[in-house]
């Protein structure tokens, strides 16, 4: 089979690998396609702690496809069922995961891409961000996790302030519900204007969805006293510094919206797989851009460059 191999910092190439056999309580996937993740751009950068040559598909961990192969001891699924899997060596033609970590994929999202670990990501956010009607509800940063979160709130009856650095962003934002955007670009600016759109009040919730410094300064100033800051965005360059001094006045709670049990994150993506095949949410607008695998530098290069009308990319297989 086919898979990715990062060479070094900035450097891929696509080797042939054996196909994988799945073990007791496994099953091996054909992927028809992996989607690209923000969080790949540090490894892809070549920080110190990263270990090159990549193992054959790692990084990839947004993979769905077809169960080819199933291991001794699994009853739930079967040769040819369509899922999405939680694994971790998805940019390849094949993947095997637990047989825990894969969900079934009904008819009606037959010939769609479902990368279910941020679809399953972003419901999590949102159950942990206790969004309510009646809510002004600030998302700082409106990309692929953004406009989803977006929709989410704006579908529980809550006010959203969307705030983010590219127009295209903003107008993904007001497609997906918000009731007012705002160009991320003047620190004081923005509080100023959503002071004035809160008269006074200032939000809810704030939901940072960058994983940078600013974003994250900016987001404490826009809760109001008593409500909730979450951090959705993932954070991997470093240290944080915070203004404790405001958060203790404010009396806020933080929450950081990452899940790490298993369990949680199974859950999460069979909401997502219910409000997707439902019609209650379609992400479809936000897959900007298809790569072939071979193309895998260029979807990541992408993704860290964003150009203009970019939001997300998937690589098909």
């Amino acid at each position: 089979m086919r898979a990715a191999v990062v060479e070094g910092p900035g450097r891929l190439k696509v080797e042939q690998v054996s196909v994988p056999e799945p073990g007791a309580g496994q099953i091996r996937v054909r992927l028809e396609g992996c989607g690209v993740c923000a969080s790949n751009l540090t490894p892809w950068e070549g920080p110190e702690w990263m270990q090159f040559p990549t193992e054959p598909g790692a990084l990839g961990h947004e993979g769905w496809g077809v169960v080819d192969a199933i291991g001794e001891g699994v009853a739930d699924f079967t040769l040819g069922d369509r899922v999405a899997a939680l694994s971790f060596k998805s940019y390849g033609e094949y993947d095997i995961s637990e047989a825990s970590a894969a969900v079934k994929l009904p008819d009606a999202l037959a010939g769609q891409p479902f990368p279910g670990e941020p679809l399953g990501c972003a419901m999590n956010i949102f159950r942990r961000s206790d969004v309510r009607a009646g809510q002004t509800v600030a998302i700082v940063g409106i990309g692929f996790l953004g406009a989803i979160l977006t929709r989410l709130a704006t579908d529980a009856g809550a006010r959203v302030i969307a705030i983010s650095r590219r127009p295209y962003s903003l107008d993904v934002a007001r497609q997906f519900g918000a009731a007012a955007t705002i160009p991320m670009d003047d620190h004081w600016a923005i509080i100023e204007e959503v002071k004035r759109l809160t008269d006074g009040g200032l939000c809810d919730r704030v939901i940072e969805a960058v994983g940078k410094q600013w974003p994250l300064d900016l987001a404490g100033e826009l809760v109001r006293e008593g409500g909730k800051l979450i951090v959705a965005g993932y954070h991997q360059d470093g240290p944080r510094q915070v203004n404790m001094q405001m958060w203790n006045w404010k009396g806020i709670d933080v929450i950081n919206a990452h899940e790490r049990d298993p369990d949680v994150a199974m859950q999460g993506i069979r909401e997502a797989v219910d409000a997707v095949a439902s019609g209650r949410l379609d992400p479809s607008p936000l897959y900007t851009h298809s790569y072939p695998l071979e193309r895998l530098d260029d979807a990541l290069n992408a993704t860290r460059d964003r150009p203009d009308g970019f939001l997300k990319a998937l690589v098909t297989v």
